[in-house]
């Protein structure tokens, strides 16, 4: 399977509530999936979301 990913970068001052808010609305309304979350020091978070990537064609015609 294809995806196609793209990398956020949450600040120190966004608290885990709030990235778990965001992250839910990327979800639902973009079709994304958590990848993996990383943690540093300094209290940012880069996250790494996926989604598959489709080649959804239109029944009749042909590419």
């Amino acid at each position: 399977m294809d995806y196609e990913y793209v990398p956020l970068r949450l600040p120190s001052n966004v608290d885990r509530f709030t990235a778990n808010a965001q992250l839910t609305i990327q979800a639902e309304y973009g079709g994304w999936e958590l990848a993996r979350v990383r943690l540093y020091a300094d209290g940012t978070r880069q996250v790494m979301l996926r989604r598959r990537v489709t080649n959804d064609t239109m029944p009749g015609l042909s590419t």
